[in-house]
């Protein structure tokens, strides 16, 4: 191959990006931000994503000997090593169910603990020794704040940011409210409070089965068009002749970003947007106790 078609083949592949790129910015698609709770943070780093890495760039070599299409082994590995990018949202779909199930139980069992006349430090104390195993290290790190005196509102705060869930912020609230006033009334808002969790998980469940549809559609899309084409690249390759020239692979290249920008509608569609928290992290709750308790010394001092 004369450095000239080398040239054309690498301008081709640029090309393509550059318009994948472009329709991901005009479609509004942005990268997964950092969890806070390391919950999302597994696909791109540890010994499974080496693996992934490894695996993909043994695919992109395999199609490239096959098929001495640069592009097309460049898509492939990208296809590979981005899967659970594009088609892992089930799992984040179910863990988030989890929590929320885990969210549930344990606020049921702190109403039922509270309704006995038990205070909410003892209340949750008490539900660490039965509270599902997804929230148990959350409530561990609350319960050890609470042994060292960190004001109870600055515990639950934390407590929120380490569950990093929407949902949880309303029942979080209500216990910093109740902390600071000790009035009553705190049974029947966490037994309304359970009763709308379980209500919001019964709606996730039912919207997460059209959700598996839809991903799951795209991925037999994704594999029998895989499998077509490197049929067609390997057993005809008279048919695909065209595209081994430097303006086959231009065209490839734009084939294949329409296609990925395509998946990328989809998997907007299939993954769960998380609706913005509403509760103050620990540095805010932490600087309107300040600001309260200098004003009520304040007030005393007139």
């Amino acid at each position: 191959m004369s450095l000239s078609a080398i040239t054309g083949i690498g301008l081709g592949v640029i090309f393509g990006l550059s318009v994948l790129f472009l329709i991901a910015t005009l479609t509004g698609w942005r990268p997964q931000p950092r969890a806070r709770n390391g919950r999302n943070n597994g696909l791109f780093t540890g010994r499974a994503a080496r693996r992934r890495l490894l695996g993909a760039l043994g695919v992109g070599l395999l199609v490239a000997l096959l098929t001495r299409w640069p592009v097309a082994a460049i898509a492939s590995t990208a296809v590979i090593y981005l899967w659970p990018t594009m088609f892992g949202a089930a799992k984040e779909a179910a863990g988030q169910l989890e929590r929320l199930e885990a969210l549930a139980v344990w606020t049921e069992t702190l109403r039922d603990s509270t309704a006995g006349a038990v205070g909410l430090e003892q209340a949750i104390r008490h539900s660490l020794t039965t509270a599902p195993p997804v929230i148990t290290p959350a409530l561990r790190r609350l319960e050890g704040q609470m042994r060292v005196q960190v004001p109870l509102p600055e515990a639950l705060a934390d407590f929120a940011e380490q569950i990093d869930d929407a949902s949880a912020d309303p029942v979080i609230a209500a216990l910093v409210l109740n902390s600071r006033l000790r009035g009553p009334g705190l049974v029947d808002v966490l037994t309304k409070l359970a009763g709308s969790t379980r209500e919001e998980i019964d709606m996730r469940r039912k919207v997460e089965e059209g959700r598996k549809v839809l991903r799951r559609s795209a991925a037999i899309v994704l594999a029998v068009t895989g499998v077509l084409a490197g049929s067609l690249a390997v057993f005809s390759r008279d048919f695909v002749a065209p595209y081994s020239t430097v303006t086959g692979q231009l065209v490839l290249a734009i084939v294949i970003a329409i296609f990925g920008a395509g998946l990328m509608w989809i998997r907007a569609a299939a993954v769960r947007k998380p609706p913005e928290r509403f509760l103050a992290d620990v540095d805010q709750v932490s600087a309107a106790l300040e600001l309260a308790q200098h004003g009520a010394l304040g007030g005393g001092t007139r």
